[in-house]
């Protein structure tokens, strides 16, 4: 059965975005919008301690009319956040993501250290990718190609 893990050796070229508590959420989102992502983990001296998502920035920050230049991004971080090892298996991050209605699950070693970071979308890739296979799989036996 796959595991977080194998989602994370899939993207393991792309770094795991973090910024510091006591940064801006100017500097937050402009973070955001240069690699084209839809969350930061927050950290705190390089231990997790929250995560900016989108929703953040629109609730907490647009909504309460709040100046991004001037807030913090530890005063409007989400930090009752999800979080799974790498050992979870596929199911159980997809009911993770389901249960909680998130899009962004970080993944902690078993010493509770950022290991990294799955999105929704990347679980979906992998499950059509695994999909794709099993469908030609199944055709070549159909077809007596096996």
């Amino acid at each position: 059965m796959a595991t977080v893990n194998d989602l994370l050796r899939e993207k393991a070229e792309r770094p795991v975005l973090t910024i510091e508590q006591g940064e801006t959420v100017l500097s937050a989102t402009q973070r955001m919008n240069e690699y084209s992502v839809g969350s930061l983990l927050i950290t705190n001296g390089g231990r997790l301690c929250g995560i900016f998502t989108e929703r953040d920035v629109l609730r907490r920050i647009v909504a309460a009319q709040r100046n991004p230049a001037e807030t913090r991004v530890g005063d409007v971080m989400t930090t009752n956040m999800a979080c799974c090892s790498q050992e979870t298996s596929v199911d159980d991050a997809r009911s993770i993501f389901k249960t909680h209605r998130i899009r962004h699950l970080p993944v902690v070693g078993s010493d509770g250290g950022l290991v990294g970071v799955i999105s929704i979308g990347d679980l979906n890739a992998h499950l059509a990718n695994d999909r794709e296979v099993t469908l030609h799989f199944l055709n070549e036996y159909l077809h007596g190609r096996t």
